[in-house]
Protein backbone atom coordinates (compact mmCIF):
# COMPACT_ATOMS: atom_id res chain seq x y z
CA UNK A 1 0.00 0.00 0.00
CA UNK A 2 0.96 3.56 -1.01
CA UNK A 3 2.19 6.09 2.00
CA UNK A 4 -0.26 8.71 1.80
CA UNK A 5 1.87 12.37 1.48
CA UNK A 6 -1.40 14.86 2.06
CA UNK A 7 -0.57 17.81 -0.19
CA UNK A 8 -0.82 20.25 2.92
CA UNK A 9 0.77 18.10 6.00
CA UNK A 10 -2.22 19.16 8.08
CA UNK A 11 -5.04 17.98 5.52
CA UNK A 12 -6.36 14.57 4.66
CA UNK A 13 -5.62 13.54 1.22
CA UNK A 14 -8.82 15.36 -1.02
CA UNK A 15 -10.75 12.23 -2.84
CA UNK A 16 -13.44 11.98 -5.66
CA UNK A 17 -14.76 8.77 -5.29
CA UNK A 18 -12.05 6.00 -5.62
CA UNK A 19 -9.91 9.19 -6.56
CA UNK A 20 -7.33 10.76 -4.47
CA UNK A 21 -4.82 14.03 -5.01
CA UNK A 22 -1.56 14.08 -2.85
CA UNK A 23 1.93 14.55 -3.52
CA UNK A 24 4.36 11.35 -4.54
CA UNK A 25 6.01 9.38 -1.91
CA UNK A 26 8.88 7.58 -2.71
CA UNK A 27 10.79 6.14 -5.79
CA UNK A 28 8.68 4.05 -6.75
CA UNK A 29 5.85 6.64 -7.30
CA UNK A 30 8.37 9.04 -9.05
CA UNK A 31 8.86 6.51 -11.39
CA UNK A 32 5.44 5.64 -12.15
CA UNK A 33 5.31 9.40 -12.94
CA UNK A 34 8.19 9.16 -15.22
CA UNK A 35 6.75 6.27 -16.53
CA UNK A 36 2.94 8.47 -17.36
CA UNK A 37 4.80 11.29 -18.89
CA UNK A 38 6.49 8.89 -21.03
CA UNK A 39 3.60 7.64 -22.36
CA UNK A 40 1.52 10.74 -23.02
CA UNK A 41 4.51 12.54 -23.79
CA UNK A 42 6.56 10.31 -26.28
CA UNK A 43 3.91 7.98 -27.29
CA UNK A 44 0.99 9.55 -27.49
CA UNK A 45 1.96 12.93 -28.47
CA UNK A 46 5.04 12.05 -30.41
CA UNK A 47 7.93 13.93 -28.60
CA UNK A 48 11.23 12.71 -29.97
CA UNK A 49 13.13 10.74 -26.97
CA UNK A 50 17.28 10.86 -26.85
CA UNK A 51 18.75 7.74 -26.36
CA UNK A 52 18.01 7.22 -22.54
CA UNK A 53 14.81 7.89 -22.72
CA UNK A 54 14.39 5.58 -25.28
CA UNK A 55 16.13 2.90 -23.39
CA UNK A 56 14.33 3.72 -20.20
CA UNK A 57 10.97 4.70 -21.23
CA UNK A 58 11.17 7.72 -18.82
CA UNK A 59 10.56 10.64 -18.93
CA UNK A 60 12.73 12.36 -16.64
CA UNK A 61 15.59 15.71 -15.99
CA UNK A 62 17.51 17.15 -13.16
CA UNK A 63 14.33 19.21 -11.72
CA UNK A 64 12.68 16.38 -11.10
CA UNK A 65 15.08 15.24 -8.24
CA UNK A 66 14.17 18.74 -6.46
CA UNK A 67 10.58 18.72 -7.74
CA UNK A 68 7.50 18.24 -5.68
CA UNK A 69 5.30 15.82 -7.65
CA UNK A 70 1.58 16.09 -6.99
CA UNK A 71 -0.22 12.93 -8.22
CA UNK A 72 -4.02 11.89 -8.98
CA UNK A 73 -3.89 8.06 -7.57
CA UNK A 74 -7.36 6.08 -8.76
CA UNK A 75 -6.98 3.32 -5.68
CA UNK A 76 -8.95 0.26 -7.62
CA UNK A 77 -6.62 0.51 -10.54
CA UNK A 78 -4.83 -2.93 -10.33
CA UNK A 79 -3.35 -2.02 -13.79
CA UNK A 80 -1.13 1.22 -13.78
CA UNK A 81 1.78 1.39 -11.45
CA UNK A 82 1.08 2.75 -7.87
CA UNK A 83 -2.38 3.94 -9.71
CA UNK A 84 -0.95 6.69 -10.55
CA UNK A 85 -3.37 8.35 -12.79
CA UNK A 86 -2.26 12.26 -13.14
CA UNK A 87 0.50 14.31 -12.38
CA UNK A 88 1.52 17.52 -12.21
CA UNK A 89 5.35 18.84 -11.55
CA UNK A 90 5.65 21.38 -8.69
CA UNK A 91 9.14 23.56 -8.33
CA UNK A 92 9.34 26.31 -5.92
CA UNK A 93 12.19 28.50 -5.34
CA UNK A 94 14.53 26.76 -3.15
CA UNK A 95 13.99 23.48 -5.37
CA UNK A 96 14.91 25.43 -8.52
CA UNK A 97 18.24 27.03 -7.09
CA UNK A 98 19.41 23.24 -6.01
CA UNK A 99 18.07 22.43 -9.65
CA UNK A 100 20.24 25.23 -11.34
CA UNK A 101 16.78 26.99 -12.24
CA UNK A 102 13.58 26.58 -13.15
CA UNK A 103 13.04 24.58 -16.26
CA UNK A 104 10.95 27.68 -18.03
CA UNK A 105 14.62 29.29 -18.07
CA UNK A 106 15.51 27.17 -21.12
CA UNK A 107 12.70 29.48 -23.32
CA UNK A 108 11.85 32.38 -21.49
CA UNK A 109 13.05 34.84 -19.61
CA UNK A 110 11.22 34.84 -16.49
CA UNK A 111 13.87 37.48 -14.86
CA UNK A 112 10.43 40.13 -14.24
CA UNK A 113 8.64 37.37 -12.50
CA UNK A 114 11.16 36.26 -9.65
CA UNK A 115 11.17 39.90 -7.85
CA UNK A 116 7.54 39.72 -7.29
CA UNK A 117 6.98 37.20 -4.14
CA UNK A 118 6.90 33.39 -3.69
CA UNK A 119 6.88 31.83 -6.85
CA UNK A 120 5.92 28.26 -7.72
CA UNK A 121 6.85 27.06 -11.36
CA UNK A 122 4.08 24.47 -12.75
CA UNK A 123 5.00 21.66 -15.61
CA UNK A 124 5.30 18.20 -17.09
CA UNK A 125 1.00 17.58 -16.44
CA UNK A 126 -0.32 15.05 -17.87
CA UNK A 127 -3.25 12.84 -17.42
CA UNK A 128 -3.89 8.92 -18.32
CA UNK A 129 -6.63 8.57 -21.52
CA UNK A 130 -9.32 6.32 -20.26
CA UNK A 131 -9.01 9.35 -17.13
CA UNK A 132 -9.33 12.74 -18.86
CA UNK A 133 -12.26 13.93 -16.96
CA UNK A 134 -13.77 16.90 -15.31
CA UNK A 135 -13.17 15.12 -11.86
CA UNK A 136 -9.01 14.47 -12.55
CA UNK A 137 -8.94 18.28 -13.13
CA UNK A 138 -10.74 19.33 -10.79
CA UNK A 139 -8.75 16.94 -8.13
CA UNK A 140 -4.92 18.49 -9.87
CA UNK A 141 -6.72 22.25 -9.20
CA UNK A 142 -7.44 21.48 -5.48
CA UNK A 143 -4.30 19.86 -4.81
CA UNK A 144 -2.88 22.86 -6.47
CA UNK A 145 -4.84 25.07 -4.29
CA UNK A 146 -3.95 23.38 -1.36
CA UNK A 147 -0.49 23.10 -1.77
CA UNK A 148 0.05 27.15 -2.40
CA UNK A 149 -1.44 28.30 0.14
CA UNK A 150 0.42 27.19 3.36
CA UNK A 151 3.52 28.07 1.48
CA UNK A 152 2.49 31.79 0.69
CA UNK A 153 2.75 31.63 -2.85
CA UNK A 154 1.95 34.13 -4.88
CA UNK A 155 2.45 33.44 -8.72
CA UNK A 156 2.38 30.77 -10.40
CA UNK A 157 4.14 30.01 -14.08
CA UNK A 158 5.16 27.44 -16.25
CA UNK A 159 4.93 26.51 -20.14
CA UNK A 160 1.98 25.98 -21.58
CA UNK A 161 1.99 23.83 -24.78
CA UNK A 162 -0.44 23.99 -27.99
CA UNK A 163 0.42 20.96 -29.92
CA UNK A 164 2.41 21.05 -33.18
CA UNK A 165 5.29 23.32 -34.23
CA UNK A 166 3.92 24.98 -37.41
CA UNK A 167 2.63 28.96 -35.94
CA UNK A 168 0.51 29.61 -39.11
CA UNK A 169 -1.69 26.58 -38.31
CA UNK A 170 -2.46 27.99 -34.60
CA UNK A 171 -2.32 31.65 -36.08
CA UNK A 172 -5.59 32.29 -34.76
CA UNK A 173 -5.03 30.62 -31.34
CA UNK A 174 -1.74 32.71 -30.92
CA UNK A 175 -3.19 36.04 -31.92
CA UNK A 176 -5.80 35.63 -29.25
CA UNK A 177 -3.37 35.34 -26.83
CA UNK A 178 -1.21 38.13 -27.63
CA UNK A 179 -3.83 40.44 -27.83
CA UNK A 180 -5.90 39.58 -25.21
CA UNK A 181 -4.11 37.92 -23.05
CA UNK A 182 -0.71 39.34 -22.07
CA UNK A 183 1.00 39.42 -18.85
CA UNK A 184 1.41 42.91 -17.01
CA UNK A 185 4.90 44.51 -18.18
CA UNK A 186 5.99 44.42 -14.69
CA UNK A 187 5.80 40.56 -14.23
CA UNK A 188 5.69 39.47 -18.14
CA UNK A 189 8.37 36.22 -19.24
CA UNK A 190 9.52 37.27 -22.70
CA UNK A 191 10.38 34.67 -24.83
CA UNK A 192 14.51 33.96 -25.29
CA UNK A 193 15.17 35.87 -28.61
CA UNK A 194 17.25 33.29 -30.33
CA UNK A 195 13.82 31.56 -30.10
CA UNK A 196 10.86 34.14 -30.04
CA UNK A 197 8.20 33.40 -32.17
CA UNK A 198 5.44 36.49 -32.37
CA UNK A 199 2.02 35.69 -30.93
CA UNK A 200 0.39 38.69 -32.69
CA UNK A 201 0.25 36.99 -36.69
CA UNK A 202 -2.69 38.07 -37.09
CA UNK A 203 -4.58 41.57 -36.85
CA UNK A 204 -7.40 42.12 -34.87
CA UNK A 205 -11.02 41.66 -36.28
CA UNK A 206 -8.99 39.17 -38.87
CA UNK A 207 -9.64 36.31 -36.76
CA UNK A 208 -13.26 34.61 -34.56
CA UNK A 209 -11.98 35.01 -31.00
CA UNK A 210 -14.92 33.02 -29.59
CA UNK A 211 -13.39 30.22 -31.73
CA UNK A 212 -9.80 30.85 -31.13
CA UNK A 213 -10.79 30.65 -27.93
CA UNK A 214 -12.81 27.24 -27.97
CA UNK A 215 -10.04 25.42 -29.75
CA UNK A 216 -7.19 26.04 -27.27
CA UNK A 217 -6.46 23.02 -25.19
CA UNK A 218 -8.44 22.50 -21.88
CA UNK A 219 -5.81 22.88 -19.41
CA UNK A 220 -4.46 25.91 -21.20
CA UNK A 221 -8.53 27.40 -21.22
CA UNK A 222 -8.54 26.67 -17.44
CA UNK A 223 -5.64 28.87 -16.88
CA UNK A 224 -7.25 31.61 -18.71
CA UNK A 225 -10.31 31.85 -17.27
CA UNK A 226 -8.25 32.02 -13.67
CA UNK A 227 -7.25 34.99 -14.59
CA UNK A 228 -4.44 33.57 -16.90
CA UNK A 229 -2.03 35.65 -18.51
CA UNK A 230 0.60 34.87 -21.07
CA UNK A 231 4.30 36.15 -21.89
CA UNK A 232 5.10 37.67 -24.75
CA UNK A 233 6.28 35.59 -27.47
CA UNK A 234 5.69 31.90 -27.97
CA UNK A 235 8.86 28.87 -28.38
CA UNK A 236 8.95 26.23 -30.42
CA UNK A 237 9.56 23.03 -28.81
CA UNK A 238 10.72 20.39 -31.54
CA UNK A 239 11.73 17.65 -28.91
CA UNK A 240 8.03 17.47 -27.35
CA UNK A 241 5.97 18.98 -30.62
CA UNK A 242 4.52 21.59 -29.30
CA UNK A 243 4.23 25.37 -29.46
CA UNK A 244 4.57 26.58 -25.87
CA UNK A 245 3.49 29.77 -24.25
CA UNK A 246 5.00 31.32 -20.55
CA UNK A 247 1.69 30.96 -18.23
CA UNK A 248 1.03 33.13 -15.44
CA UNK A 249 -1.48 32.93 -12.58
CA UNK A 250 -1.70 35.03 -9.41
CA UNK A 251 -2.71 32.45 -6.62
CA UNK A 252 -5.24 35.05 -5.32
CA UNK A 253 -7.58 33.69 -8.13
CA UNK A 254 -7.61 30.34 -6.97
CA UNK A 255 -8.62 30.93 -3.15
CA UNK A 256 -10.59 27.88 -1.97
CA UNK A 257 -13.63 29.57 -2.25
CA UNK A 258 -12.92 30.69 -5.54
CA UNK A 259 -11.87 27.25 -6.78
CA UNK A 260 -15.27 25.65 -5.26
CA UNK A 261 -17.14 27.80 -7.20
CA UNK A 262 -15.21 27.89 -10.27
CA UNK A 263 -14.95 23.86 -10.13
CA UNK A 264 -18.65 23.59 -9.33
CA UNK A 265 -19.84 25.50 -12.88
CA UNK A 266 -17.45 23.44 -14.94
CA UNK A 267 -14.85 26.03 -15.18
CA UNK A 268 -11.91 23.37 -16.07
CA UNK A 269 -13.98 20.57 -17.39
CA UNK A 270 -11.82 18.48 -19.61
Amino acid sequence: MNMITPVNDAAEAPRSGTLSVRLAAGKAEIDAVQALRYAVFYEEMGAIPDSMTLLTKRDQDRHDDVASHLVVVDDSATDLACGIVATYRLIDAPAAAMAGGFYSASEFDIAPLLGNGRVLELGRSCVHPRYRSGAVLQLLWRGIAEFVHPRGIELLFGCASLPGTDPEAIADQLSLLGHHYLTPAATRPVALADRFVDLRRKAEGTYDTRQAFMSLPPLLKGYLRLGGTVGDGAVIDAQFNTIDVALVVSTERITSRYLRHYLRNGGVAA
